[in-house]
């Protein structure tokens, strides 16, 4: 099973949720990958840092723009603040995360979202059956 986790720019939540997953996911049962609607050009270095806190290198991470050919690949589609950008494909089963943009954020606040994301994660793997 494919998950993709989208936001904006691809550089912060949906970068973590999608680590998380990969991290903590069977791997015979499902795998993430991660995109956004505007993606920027590197992931925010406030995101690799804390992410680098918890053992998870996100260095080579390199955002990509969600498209409906990737969108199509998947069984589930995990939005975070794209909107009414995200692509709608007819029969893919969507959720909407309301996190906020990490961007700039101070790094006690970037950790907040950091676990709020690896709990969903981790709830999300719980529900569907992928540990």
């Amino acid at each position: 099973m494919l998950v993709i986790f989208a936001c904006v720019h691809n550089a912060g939540r949906s970068q973590m949720a999608a680590a998380f997953f990969n991290q903590l996911a069977d791997p015979d049962k499902a795998q993430a990958v991660s995109a956004g609607t505007e993606p920027g050009e590197r992931v925010h270095p406030e995101v690799m840092a804390v992410m680098r806190e918890v053992g998870i290198d996100l260095s080579y991470a390199m955002p990509q723009r969600l498209t409906e050919e990737l969108a199509r690949e998947a069984q589930l589609l995990i939005t975070m603040g794209c909107g009414d950008t995200c692509p709608y494909v007819p029969g893919l089963p969507r959720d909407d995360w309301p996190l906020r943009d990490p961007k700039g954020l101070p790094i006690e606040e970037v950790r907040a979202i950091r676990d709020e994301v690896k709990g969903r994660v981790t709830d999300l793997l719980g529900r569907e059956g992928f540990c």
